[in-house]
């Protein structure tokens, strides 16, 4: 069977059958949250410690939004390419200016990722101010969600699961599948926190350090995709009750190999701005006693709302354009 028609079978049956990371959990936003709370300084990691179950299991909520929530999905990301080659010079990085320039309704359709980083600090500034042990728990979870989106190129472009038909599944490749195959070995001991003195200067550049690599992404999937033995690219494993065709071991490790390891890095990367993002709240909160609220736990109110969230989670359809982070867990 000559390459041609291996690659056209191959594209038939992306558009024939469901693709099984449209359907993973949510393992590197656990993952991330989960580590973060470990670069944290002696004042805050207790507290931090003794929540860290909250923290990894509501890292996810952001995502769950997306399914019952209108106007959650474009918080996630930002398609900065549709504003021309050079659009970290052309686009605004204050809001008031950039919705001068484009109208608030452009912005939202492309995404306000950056803008969402700076509205989650000064809420978790507040939050801790406050003393408001909901707020400050669950302001955090979601807040890693958000930043954590900001380390994967993909999350960078309107091309969020690529430019053609046959590398549709690569988001979920890049930012899933690798990371649940390989992670156990990978090492997130990074140090102390720093501090982050302004939180929207960071998210772009953070947006900008991630789009710089999209190209890299794509073309190194496409060099690999195109000259690999197509019968190895994927294998059946079992998930659940049901059958589900995944990108095979081999071709992932190959594939974080071609990148060199940027998976592992930007993951990382993650893990410590997380850990900065929270230590810098609680540092322009004036540094609060977090002790004091060692003894307080999540409120009856609060375990209600999460519940109804993920209710709605569970019986809502998708609010926004598809995206391979969907799932279940």
């Amino acid at each position: 069977m000559n390459k041609i028609f291996r690659i056209s079978i191959f594209i038939f049956l992306m558009t024939a059958l469901p693709l099984s990371s449209f359907s993973w959990g949510f393992y590197c936003h656990r993952l991330i949250n989960k580590h973060a709370v470990f670069l944290l300084p002696p004042e805050m990691v207790g507290f931090y410690k003794k929540n860290i179950e909250y923290l990894i299991q509501h890292s996810v909520d952001p995502d769950k939004r997306s399914h019952a929530v209108e106007g959650e999905a474009e918080k996630h990301y930002i398609d900065i390419d549709v504003y021309g080659d050079n659009p970290f010079e052309v686009v605004p990085k204050q809001w008031r200016d950039a919705v001068k320039k484009y109208g608030e309704d452009t912005l939202h359709e492309f995404g306000i990722l950056p803008w969402n980083i700076q509205n989650m600090y000064y809420r978790l500034v507040d939050a801790f101010k406050e003393g408001d042990v909901d707020r400050i728990l669950n302001v955090s979870a979601n807040f890693g969600h958000y930043i954590g989106d900001c380390h994967v190129p993909l999350h960078t472009t309107q091309y969020y699961d690529g430019r053609v038909l046959y590398q549709k599944g690569i988001h979920a490749l890049w930012e899933t599948r690798i990371p649940e195959l390989m992670a156990e070995d990978w090492d997130f001991f990074l140090g102390r926190a720093e501090y982050v003195p302004n939180a929207l200067d960071k998210a772009w550049d953070l947006v900008e350090i991630s789009h710089n690599e999209v190209d890299s992404v794509i073309n190194m999937y496409d060099s690999l995709f195109l000259n690999y033995d197509q019968d190895a690219i994927f294998v059946m494993e079992e998930r659940g009750a049901t059958l589900k065709r995944q990108y095979s071991l081999v071709f992932c490790n190959m594939f974080e190999q071609t990148m060199d390891d940027m998976v592992n890095r930007k993951l990382r990367m993650s893990v410590y701005w997380v850990a900065s993002f929270w230590y810098s709240a609680w540092v322009d909160a004036g540094q609060p006693d977090l002790d004091r609220l060692m003894d307080k736990e999540v409120t009856k109110a609060h375990k209600e709302e999460l519940k109804e969230l993920d209710k709605m989670w569970r019986s809502g359809k998708v609010k926004h354009r598809p995206n391979p982070e969907d799932s279940e867990e």
